[in-house]
């Protein structure tokens, strides 16, 4: 089941951020280096944000019931929403550590190896990046898919890690500190695209062009279909629902006219998976 396997790629980057966040910590405070505690915040708020995706995979998977006749694909969207937040709230108070931390002028040289220890952590979040959106896609997941952008501004933030470590052992002093805010600045952009992203979904966003145009070559290859009238589609969640009017000769009898509206419906839902409901109308030509 889509939830069950969603929860087990949640478990093991939670158990895997856990032990980079504790060890990013560790060395960013012992190496003395302000980019790699900010790398480890960001950690650390990868494993709360996972959190949050299991739990909105867990209840987007419930079946409808009396109250939410529609399901709870939204509870994605909803999560996916939560997760942004959280890493925005990360990025904009790591920027304003680094930024104080310049204006306080409080430079200090990260010892070698830290070094190592930003290699590690760029080698581990891309592997959990392919990891998570490898199944994000196999399972049309939304949450699945902004946990795995999270992974990867991770993996991007311990580049930035690496650099500004790098530079300031070789003199540049300010480096590390400069680096941490432009963390900061990948974090909060991640943030926005995943917020932009749900709020798509949760506003019944089209779908996009090459599912319309499949659709309607669906639609077009059924016969006694005279014309395609109208076509609205919308997110729900990770599902689809299709509203069509289609064209047909006046002089169908009622049962025919139904057994291709029938067709219409069936094609649809069997050929295009995501499609939850399909609403099909036919007017008399």
């Amino acid at each position: 089941m889509k939830n069950i396997e969603g929860i087990k790629v949640s478990i093991v980057t939670i158990i895997l951020n856990a032990f980079l966040a504790i060890i990013k910590l560790v060395s960013g405070i012992v190496g003395k280096s302000s980019a790699m505690v900010s790398d480890a915040v960001h950690s650390f708020s990868d494993v709360v944000s996972t959190i949050i995706v299991m739990a909105g995979l867990l209840i987007s998977g419930k079946k409808s019931d009396r109250n939410h006749q529609y399901g709870h694909e939204r509870m994605e969207s909803v999560a996916s929403i939560i997760l942004a937040f959280s890493l925005f709230i990360t990025g904009i108070l790591i920027g304003i550590n680094g930024v104080n931390n310049i204006r306080e002028k409080d430079f200090l040289i990260p010892q070698m190896f830290v070094i190592f220890i930003a290699i590690l952590s760029i080698l581990v979040k891309e592997w959990m990046y392919h990891y998570t959106i490898k199944s994000a896609k196999k399972l049309k997941s939304e949450s699945l898919k902004a946990d795995a952008w999270h992974h990867r501004s991770d993996a991007l933030s311990s580049i930035g890690s690496l650099v500004g470590v790098t530079g300031s052992i070789i003199g540049i002093w300010y480096f590390d500190l400069v680096a941490s805010i432009l963390i900061a600045i990948m974090i909060i952009k991640v943030s926005i695209d995943i917020f932009i992203e749900a709020i798509d979904k949760l506003v019944d966003k089209s779908c996009d062009d090459e599912t319309i145009k499949k659709i309607k070559e669906i639609i077009n290859k059924i016969d006694g279909i005279v014309s395609i009238d109208d076509l609205k589609t919308r997110m729900f969640g990770n599902r689809i629902y299709i509203d069509v009017e289609i064209g047909a000769s006046k002089n169908l009898s009622f049962e025919r006219a139904h057994s291709i509206a029938h067709q219409v419906h069936d094609d649809i839902e069997a050929k295009i998976k995501d499609v939850k409901h399909c609403m099909v109308h036919i007017n008399p030509k």
